[in-house]
């Protein structure tokens, strides 16, 4: 790995413009050294992701390669830096890949909604034969109904701007703070909570603001518990992210660093065996990775989430409840149950955030009540995510759970199981 320098890594986006005379390609951005993306040519060879035998591809990825890349090397396509240079971000780079319906087409030929689109060349492969109303494609590609503002939807719905103390930092919770330390991502979800400020072209804190934010935490004892967010964390560099990593490590009250990602579904090369060598150095580290559908469990992904258990991080997934993507039974019981085979605990069932114009994605609450019963006592209780709602306004998270409680009869509790059946629990009332 390269040698750091003493001074503190730019943890900034630029974003490039295609060269005069280069050849068109799926990408649009060229991300650069001191990016806080890619790190200085002169520190990392281009490509560091070299594995010691052949990927373990789907099917589906190779098949696309052929249609798009015929000439992109395994080495290419296994390094993350590609994948992020030739990410897909245009109305005529998607129509290359698939067949739009006009409300796709409408929405990227006027420059798309809120949120910027953009997606990795491997999570492409995903979606590319894929019916408009494919789980995956509806999570990323964006649709007219994005423009549709519903009563009760807000930019900033769980009001971390008001729980702001210093920029980039979220304090809501007495002993953990939110860490926002990039505002891009790989690949952008349309139901995305922080759709107002990721993917505008920063970073999230700039240096300064960087440095009011660990100043922050040196000088709050009560924090314990740092989550360190974007945008995606991940895609920054192993040099910027050590640095980081080791400025909270520091300070002694800070107990537990999580790193919350969407990297290993979007982008599984980038989680390199020189990265998890990186990261088992500053345990205790969890990490939150999100996970919306079992399409998403790829070899490339398991690959990636095995590497990530192997270094000794314990990994939740934290998933969104989204109609026509993942509102159904015996689809969020196979996605907890390939999470599981991932080495991936379950942690967190979320209500969809009432985010302005995501009245599509989503669901009744009944709805994923619903889905805790069918999955409470009819799979292992390792698969069973919380329910939760981040309570708008800042309320933070509140669990939900269908109503086990039946009621009570003299000194005992009356109770009803996974079969509807009714137990009694003595439990007096003295």
């Amino acid at each position: 790995m390269a040698v750091m320098s003493s001074c503190r890594p730019a943890l900034c986006v630029t974003e490039e413009e295609e060269p005069p005379g280069r050849s068109p390609t799926l990408g649009m951005l060229d991300f650069g050294a001191g990016s806080g993306i890619l790190p200085a040519a002169e520190e990392t060879p281009l490509v560091d992701f070299r594995p010691a035998r052949r990927p373990r591809g789907s099917g589906r990825a190779r098949a696309f390669r052929r249609a798009f890349f015929p000439d992109v090397r395994d080495s290419e396509w296994n390094d993350w830096r590609w994948q992020i240079r030739n990410r897909i971000q245009s109305l005529d780079a998607l129509e290359r890949i698939l067949s739009l319906s006009d409300e796709e087409r409408d929405i990227l030929a006027h420059g798309g909604g809120m949120l910027p689109f953009g997606l990795t060349p491997y999570y492409a492969s995903l979606v590319y034969t894929a019916l408009p109303g494919h789980p995956l494609r509806r999570s990323v590609v964006p649709t007219m109904h994005e423009l549709v503002r519903s009563p009760g939807e807000a930019d900033d719905p769980l009001g971390e701007d008001g729980h702001s103390p210093v920029p980039g930092l979220v304090h809501r919770y007495p002993d953990r703070v939110l860490l926002l330390v990039t505002g891009f991502c790989s690949t952008y979800c349309r139901y995305c909570t922080r759709s107002r400020v990721v993917g505008h072209g920063h970073t999230g804190p700039d240096d300064a603001h960087l440095a009011a934010a660990l100043d922050y935490i040196r000088r709050t004892p009560r924090i314990r518990d740092v989550l360190v967010s974007g945008g995606d964390p991940l895609t920054l560099s192993d040099e910027r992210l050590e640095w980081l990593l080791g400025q909270l490590r520091q300070i002694p009250h800070v107990e537990i660093v999580r790193l919350g990602t969407k990297v290993p579904t979007v982008l599984p090369q980038r989680v390199t065996p020189q990265l998890c060598r990186m990261l088992r150095r500053y345990h205790p580290l969890f990490m939150s990775l999100h996970f919306i559908h079992p399409d998403e469990c790829t070899p490339e992904t398991t690959e990636a989430c095995t590497r990530l258990a192997d270094a000794g991080i314990p990994l939740g997934s934290q998933t969104v409840l989204l109609r026509g993507v993942n509102d159904d039974v015996e689809v969020m019981k196979e996605l907890m149950h390939r999470l599981l085979l991932m080495r991936v605990r379950p942690y967190y069932l979320y209500q969809c955030d009432p985010i302005s114009g995501s009245s599509h994605f989503r669901t009744p609450v009944s709805k994923g009540l619903e889905i805790i019963q069918g999955l409470r006592g009819h799979t292992s209780g390792y698969a069973v995510p919380s329910f939760v709602i981040d309570a708008p306004g800042g309320g933070g998270k509140i669990p939900l759970q269908p109503d086990y409680v039946v009621g009570r009869e003299g000194d005992d509790l009356l109770l009803r199981n996974y079969e509807g059946r009714i137990f009694r629990y003595p439990d007096p009332l003295d």
